[in-house]
């Protein structure tokens, strides 16, 4: 991990530690504000976590609809007789 990126890991656990633990991140480590290049990283490593997240929703929707329709098929032919044995 490059330096910037260090930093911008710092900066969302120091937010977040003082959001959820009310406590304070030791000084050495802690990241309160940064420029705006990244900043910008920031917000593409947010919006990739949301595209990521619904591409994952998407399939597992998909795999649900398709597990639904073959069980419904398998149902199907277990309840209608089989008109010509052969």
């Amino acid at each position: 991990m490059d330096h910037d990126w260090s930093r911008i890991y710092l900066y969302v656990a120091t937010k977040t530690y003082a959001r959820h633990k009310g406590g304070q991140v030791p000084e050495d480590i802690r990241v309160e504000t940064f420029n705006d290049y990244k900043m910008g990283e920031l917000n593409r490593l947010k919006a990739w976590l949301y595209r990521q997240r619904i591409k994952l929703r998407q399939e597992r929707d998909r795999a649900d609809k398709r597990l639904g329709r073959e069980e419904t098929e398998a149902q199907r032919k277990a309840e209608q007789p089989a008109l010509f044995d052969f």
